[in-house]
């Protein structure tokens, strides 16, 4: 079959290279840069963690909403200009993990979505032949004492109860294992099933060109919607003309909401606007990524220097970036690694601020639209995209060749709202 691949992220691409193994025509369209800084894959905190199972909501999180509204610099922020269009999400954003048995059913669903994600990467990156850029050293969960840890216990049961397991670091094994870390930090969880994608744009862009090379067509435009005549897929609309094709799947990311509505699904999709910063030459050599409990961040070393990535803000896909938010990042890297120097040039700090696609459950939207079955829908992902994008693409590549998906995908499906 001739399948539309809408995006060139790191979903879209590896449901190209998927479907291409299936022997399928593949085109691809994408108005940027494949693997390109407008991209959310370019901005991830190169994490590959299966263990990250626990959605952004929990109980009692309510109670924060009034700090989120006044600060415009915590961890998760949201502007007062975007509130009453984000109520709706919020809403049920707040509901999806009210009580602890929402938030086990969310890890249960998420687990098998995320297991053996660096194994797959690592795959598909041989493929391409950039298969150094995945790495599995395990990641480090930093906390100030065991009692800072005990406070995430919900967390960290529902991480153990879907197979999660992890070693425990006292004050000194952690000095061992990292010496870089702040002394503050006096315990540590060391998840060794997690991985990291040293440099997802480069991996990304590496992805497109391979599965160009395999016969795949990269159109450099948007697509606008479908044409649909009784239910079955005619064609993809464009900017331009029309993409007459059997199949199209829609992995356009924070843009797939409108696309979603075409194919007879109205998703509650939000933009999480994340950003990053990048110290080149920071004078120190971290051994791990390290996820300080204390900042809600990633801290990983990439080719280009130590990259700190987290925060959210929820303001929409067209406000201004803060960037008073990567300047929180940057005083929280000399918090977690006291030796990077002080007054550091601009020049050796890049930050960053992208989209990250995301439903109020954590749980993406998979599988076909409800509208026309020969649309599928792979978007969603929030700050799970990069860890569960191979898996993603293998189970698109089922559905399109009629195969039965290697997952159950009831707990994804885009009529749950």
């Amino acid at each position: 079959m001739h399948v539309v691949v809408i995006g060139a992220g790191i979903v879209g691409a590896a449901c190209a290279l998927e479907l291409l193994r299936d022997g399928h025509r593949v085109t691809i369209v994408e108005p940027g840069e494949p693997g390109g800084e407008q991209a959310a894959s370019y901005g991830n905190g190169t994490l590959l963690n299966p263990s990250s199972i626990i959605p952004m909501s929990s109980p009692g999180i309510w109670k924060k909403v009034p700090a989120y509204l006044s600060d415009p610099l915590g961890p998760l922020a949201i502007r007062w200009s975007y509130l009453p269009r984000v109520l709706p999400w919020l809403r049920r954003f707040l509901s999806a993990g009210s009580t602890p048995d929402k938030v086990g059913a969310i890890g249960k669903a998420l687990r098998p979505l995320l297991l053996n994600a660096p194994d797959r990467h690592r795959a598909l990156a041989q493929e391409a032949g950039v298969g150094h850029l995945i790495t599995q050293q395990g990641v480090l969960f930093a906390f100030p004492d065991r009692a800072a840890f005990e406070a995430e216990a919900l967390a960290w049961k529902v991480r153990h109860d879907n197979g999660v397991r992890w070693l425990e670091l006292n004050e000194d094994e952690l000095r061992q294992r990292e010496p870089a870390l702040d002394r503050h930090y006096t315990f540590a969880l060391l998840v060794e099933e997690n991985g990291q994608c040293r440099d997802p744009g480069a991996y990304v862009a590496a992805l497109i060109a391979h599965a160009t090379a395999q016969g795949a067509v990269l159109r450099r435009t948007r697509a606008t919607g479908f044409r649909i005549e009784q239910k079955q897929l005619r064609s993809v609309t464009t900017n331009g003309d029309e993409i007459p094709c059997d199949r199209a799947v829609i992995a356009a990311g924070a843009w797939s909401k409108v696309l979603a509505r075409e194919a007879g699904d109205v998703v509650p999709l939000e933009t999480e606007r994340g950003y990053h910063i990048v110290i080149e030459n920071p004078g120190i050599e971290p051994r791990y990524p390290v996820m300080p409990s204390d900042g809600k961040m990633g801290c990983a070393m990439t080719p280009q220097g130590l990259r700190l990535g987290g925060q959210v803000e929820l303001a929409g896909l067209d406000a201004e970036p803060n960037w008073k938010r990567a300047d929180v990042l940057l005083r929280f890297a000399r918090k977690v690694y006291p030796a990077i120097p002080e007054g550091l040039s601009t020049d050796n700090v890049k930050v960053w601020m992208g989209h990250r696609p995301s439903m109020p459950d954590g749980l993406p939207c998979l599988g076909p639209a409800s509208g026309c079955p020969d649309v599928i829908h792979a978007f969603g992902h929030g700050h799970v995209g990069l860890t569960a994008g191979a898996t993603t693409g293998l189970l698109v590549a089922d559905i399109v060749s009629g195969r039965r998906p290697r997952i159950d995908l009831t707990p994804y499906a885009a009529t749950r709202f």
